[in-house]
């Protein structure tokens, strides 16, 4: 499958490639694998959507941000690899969701992610492993923080 295609396929538009907030890189290549370091829900404008899940947005608004910051790691990736017809498949994801103690959908909100990363590499290279954890704080006041490894081909 030709990924850089698809995502004119699916009329997708990446943000720049975020900026290093630290000391770290934001995506190592070792070996046969891409790990990428924790994204945010970076815009196309170059700002960041913030807030906290269960206060200022709610599951769906919460999905959208892991989604776009789907996007913000292709980006990455993207500036790293090349291209992203580089990538066999999703191996492993990692989400983060900022929240209130009750709040409980942290699954539903990374589904946002998990959804772009199927629709761009399909049913079978594009669900990995997962987990989902709650939070009460991250970079910048992101709603979510993404990192997940890639299998290169």
């Amino acid at each position: 499958m030709n990924i850089e295609q698809r995502l004119i396929e699916l009329g997708l538009e990446l943000p720049p490639a975020p900026k290093v907030l630290g000391l770290y890189k934001p995506v190592l290549v070792v070996g046969q694998f891409a790990y990428t370091s924790g994204h945010g829900p970076l815009g196309s404008d170059g700002k960041f959507t913030t807030g906290c899940l269960g206060a200022e947005l709610d599951a769906a608004a919460g999905k959208a941000a892991a989604r776009q910051t789907g996007l913000a790691m292709l980006s990455s990736l993207r500036a790293t690899l090349g291209t992203l017809d580089r990538i066999q498949r999703l191996v492993k994801t990692m989400g983060l969701v900022r929240c209130t103690p009750d709040f409980t959908d942290h699954p539903v909100v990374i589904n946002g992610f998990s959804e772009l990363m199927r629709d761009v590499f399909g049913e079978e290279h594009g669900l990995g492993a997962r987990s989902a954890f709650g939070c009460v704080s991250l970079p910048a006041g992101w709603p979510v923080e993404i990192e997940a490894v890639f299998e290169l081909r």
